[in-house]
């Protein structure tokens, strides 16, 4: 069976640029706009990663990503930030949040697939 990546990203072309890479990894992608939609897809679907922007609609990422860590169906699911938030602090509070790791945008896609593997591995 496939891997499976959830990305939730409101931006449609970083998520499809995603997918794009993902996807020619060997990975199966299911994709989310929102932090609600997201939050339902992740409890439906029990990827096997999941890559948060932190500046989605509805529900932000900081928000989302410390109520999958707190619920008992999501909390093993390993959490990456995938944001362009890259201030001083930004980092530390997206961990804080709840996620287990941190990937900045743009992305190095020549890297990606290395970090993604990694993050599965853990």
């Amino acid at each position: 069976m496939a891997v499976r990546i959830l990305i939730i990203e409101d931006n449609q072309d970083n998520l499809q640029l995603v997918q794009f890479l993902l996807e020619r990894l060997g990975y199966e992608v299911l994709g989310a706009y929102d932090g609600v939609s997201g939050m339902e897809l992740a409890r439906q679907e029990q990827p096997d990663l999941i890559l948060l922007d932190m500046g989605i609609p509805e529900m932000d990422g900081w928000e989302l990503a410390g109520k999958m860590k707190t619920d008992y169906e999501l909390r093993d699911i390993p959490l990456v930030a995938l944001t362009a938030h890259t201030l001083p602090g930004d980092k530390r509070r997206a961990l804080q949040s709840g996620c287990d790791g941190y990937i900045t945008k743009p992305i190095n896609v020549a890297g990606f697939g290395e970090e993604i593997a990694r993050f599965l591995k853990k």
